[in-house]
């Protein structure tokens, strides 16, 4: 199952939970064509089919698809020199 290190959880955490986001947002996951694309955007809510991972607070939805190309994967947050905040995939130890 996807985790997520202790910096990606603060900033889906954050995400999230900001006074205006719904009581179920989280940050959506899923395949774009081409292997090994996906897009990452916030949501209201989780999709029926999608698998809900939560840790220490951060919640992330993904598609059955998604999830399976994600398993023994860690979702990690990079920052580039603008500031700019972005995801990166590894796999687990």
């Amino acid at each position: 199952m996807l985790d997520l290190t202790e910096t990606a959880r603060v900033i889906v955490r954050d995400i999230t939970t900001s006074p205006d986001a719904p009581a179920r947002a989280g940050l959506r996951i899923s395949a774009e064509p081409g292997e090994g694309v996906f897009a990452v955007t916030a949501a209201d809510e989780p999709d029926p089919t999608d698998l809900v991972v939560r840790r220490d607070g951060a919640t992330v939805y993904l598609d059955p698809a998604t999830a399976a190309a994600l398993d023994h994967k860690v979702l990690d947050t990079v920052v580039d020199d603008d500031g700019q905040i972005g995801f990166d995939l590894s796999e687990q130890r």
